[in-house]
């Protein structure tokens, strides 16, 4: 099971940074399917974006919060940031691979996780804002 997953990680990997591999597969899709895709992806990226500004706004505007929490704050919206940039570029791979198979497009609890882990950062920031101005 190990070796199966890291062959696949070591497949996706090359394409990820020989992108022109894929024409190997299957057969060349509409290409505005393709161009779809790509927009998708550009929109993942801008969420990671938007993940990583949140998490400097944090660190360096809120500073009436305790270090602690601020801190742990900023480095959950910057890790988000992160997985969420990996994520974009393995979900356009794998939807791009699909329609080039013909198959399904692959499914994905990514936007649930991301979402979910949003809401429950921004709770911490309004109570994080709300108890510290009513410690001031």
């Amino acid at each position: 099971m190990i070796e199966r997953l890291w062959y696949g990680l070591r497949d996706s990997l090359r394409l990820w940074l020989a992108p022109e591999r894929m024409r190997a597969e299957g057969t060349t899709p509409d290409y505005r399917f393709s161009l779809a895709n790509e927009r998708t992806f550009l929109a993942w990226v801008r969420t990671s974006l938007a993940l990583v500004a949140g998490g400097l706004a944090v660190d360096q505007f809120l500073t009436g919060m305790r270090a602690a929490p601020r801190t742990a704050i900023a480095v959950v919206l910057l890790a988000g940031g992160a997985l969420c940039a990996v994520r974009a570029v393995n979900h356009w791979l794998r939807t791009e691979r699909a329609m080039r198979r013909g198959e399904d497009l692959p499914l994905s609890r990514f936007p649930v996780l991301l979402a979910l882990g949003t809401a429950v950062t921004a709770l911490a920031v309004v109570a994080g804002v709300v108890l510290g101005e009513l410690g001031r």
